[in-house]
């Protein structure tokens, strides 16, 4: 019987190694996986390549591993915003090795490591430093330069719900890398809201098949959303916001 469920956070997270590259999905605090990243800080893996859009908001979740020094290296697209004050911290002291990567071939990049893309020509960051030290074509008149893909060890991702094969849908925004991410690293951690019986998701609503994941825990509705929107949080100069739902 095909049963890909954990007991809990720090069940999904074991055997994850120092050194590893782990991808995390999520946009800002969007499908960001907070209970399994908080199971990997308590797990203790250190030196690790984080893959994710941001560099860790406020100081929770990602940020939470930063500050905790287990990153070695991001890879991420979009590292300074007004709460990436742990990533900012990091960065300026040294301690932190950022890769910067324009967002649509970050997306690219995992996308063909999942595909079994070897390289892709993109014309993003032609003619910037990004281009520096890259292959570059002129193709039907126009610049390009050449992307390798990026592959994980984990991937970490978060979804609505899932059934014990390990099928999974996400809710709305809430998706973006998750899909992607699950088919580019060699295993793929899942938490959900909920785990339902077998036939319960209809299959012409699945994401992302149970193929591409190898462990799934249910963590409940997530105590920092209701409904759907943020609850708490920090306002634009890092002060705690209260706890009602800001939309």
């Amino acid at each position: 019987m095909i049963d890909k469920t954990v007991a809990d956070a720090a069940s999904a997270v074991e055997g994850i190694e120092d050194g590893a590259t782990v991808m995390i999905g999520g946009f800002g605090r969007a499908g960001q996986p907070v209970e399994l990243i908080d199971a990997l800080i308590a797990h203790g893996a250190t030196d690790l390549t984080i893959v994710n859009n941001n560099a860790g908001n406020g100081d929770v979740g990602l940020a939470a591993l930063l500050a905790k020094r287990r990153v070695r290296k991001i890879i991420c697209s979009f590292p300074r915003q007004h709460d990436s004050w742990v990533f900012d911290g990091l960065y300026r002291d040294g301690d932190i090795e950022l890769e910067l990567v324009p967002q649509g071939n970050l997306a690219e990049r995992i996308r063909a490591a999942g595909a079994g893309i070897g390289a892709f020509f993109s014309p993003t960051g032609v003619g910037t430093q990004l281009a520096e030290g890259k292959e570059a074509r002129t193709i039907d008149g126009r610049e390009y330069v050449l992307e390798y893909p990026i592959r994980a060890d984990v991937s970490l991702i978060s979804a609505l719900r899932a059934d014990r094969w390990g099928n999974l849908v996400y809710r709305e925004t809430a998706r973006n890398f998750g899909p992607i991410m699950a088919t580019a690293a060699t295993k793929t951690v899942v938490q959900v809201d909920e785990i339902v019986p077998l036939g319960a998701i209809d299959p012409e609503t699945v994401v992302t098949p149970g193929l591409f994941v190898d462990r799934v825990v249910a963590v409940g509705a997530r105590r920092w959303l209701d409904d759907g929107a943020f609850v708490g949080g920090v306002d634009v100069e890092g002060n705690p916001l209260s706890e009602e739902v800001t939309r």
